[in-house]
């Protein structure tokens, strides 16, 4: 009973105790992710242009929502990738581990198959706008 008690106090340390909390954390993390990661700064400038494109040949509303979701998903893959590569560094203290590359190289895979996606969703989109602009 003792040793329960124990255990929640210690849970109660890590958790969040407010909305507020649990924002600068999770903005914590986007800084993080922003400056630790040429990736994720390379698909945030890439989001630019999209957005800008997509401001520019008037996109509807489900057009923006599928790049929204393309460009949302590539970022939150990003993340998970670093998250993924710095646990298995964690666990590994970075020495040399068929498994942990294992780990690393699929979690890779799934950002290069969300960025596979998107660039599919953007190509189409974006091209038949451009089409559109030309035969006209």
């Amino acid at each position: 009973m003792l040793m329960d008690l124990k255990d929640k106090e210690q849970q109660r340390r890590w958790k969040n105790h407010n909305f507020c909390q649990s924002l600068r954390h999770a903005l914590t993390g986007l800084k993080t992710v922003w400056l630790d990661e040429r990736n994720f700064r390379f698909d945030t400038a890439a989001m630019m242009v999209a957005i800008l494109l997509g401001v520019c040949l008037k996109l509807s509303l489900y057009e923006w929502l599928w790049i929204c979701w393309s460009i949302i998903s590539v970022l939150a893959n990003e993340i998970w990738n670093t998250v993924i590569e710095n646990v298995v560094d964690l666990v590994t203290k970075f020495h040399s581990d068929p498994l942990a590359k294992k780990a690393k190289d699929m979690a890779s895979a799934a950002v290069l198959l969300n960025a596979i996606f998107a660039l599919l969703v953007g190509v189409t989109i974006f091209g038949i706008k451009i089409w559109q602009l030309f035969i006209r």
